[in-house]
């Protein structure tokens, strides 16, 4: 039965997060409320862990959510649920769509879907940055200003034309450099 659930679920997440990796987040933070395959913690970790390594966040974390549910057997059906819907659509689409690529009714699909993926991934950045700079203990809400400062600061960092063009693995080493020196 657990790999049927597995299998309903991230084939759900794969059909429904268009634009991959980022827009798999909302769905599968739904998942932390409803199974304990993986916790917002875990979550969180595996988006650092997923940016950083070969690999879109959906994958990773379907394989390790199935892992946690049913062992290695539950990860590959995990992964190949949500996998599945993007094999199908990519045939399909291969099979049809040079007939219809100049159909005005698909383009306005295509152009209408756009907004909604901005919008699931602007939904996920702003539920980690929560995650990330805002605590709540105590029944207080609280800014971790560290992380805030960091954040704002890498930011900043990014919107400089130089620096801005560095490869991703220096901002990942830097930020990994700046993390040792903070947890001292």
């Amino acid at each position: 039965m657990i790999y049927l659930i597995l299998a309903y679920e991230f084939f759900k997440i794969g059909l429904f997060s268009i634009g991959g990796g980022m827009a798999t987040l909302p769905f599968l933070m739904d998942l932390t409320g409803k199974y304990d395959w993986f916790t917002i913690s875990e979550l969180t970790n595996m988006v650092a862990i997923s940016e950083s390594t070969p690999g879109p966040v959906g994958i990773n974390m379907a394989t390790y959510a199935g892992y946690n549910a049913a062992g290695v057997a539950g990860a590959i059906v995990a992964t190949l649920a949500l996998t599945a819907p993007a094999w199908i659509i990519i045939i399909l689409i291969a099979k049809f769509l040079e007939n219809f690529s100049e159909n005005k009714h698909v383009k306005a699909a295509f152009y209408g879907i756009r907004p909604a993926v901005a919008a699931l991934i602007g939904y996920a950045v702003w539920e980690l940055l929560k995650i990330a700079l805002v605590s709540a203990a105590e029944g207080k809400i609280q800014v971790n200003m560290v992380n805030a400062v960091v954040c704002v600061g890498a930011f900043a960092l990014l919107q400089i034309k130089k620096l801005g063009k560095l490869h991703p693995l220096v901002w990942i080493a830097a930020g990994a450099c700046v993390g040792i020196v903070l947890r001292m």
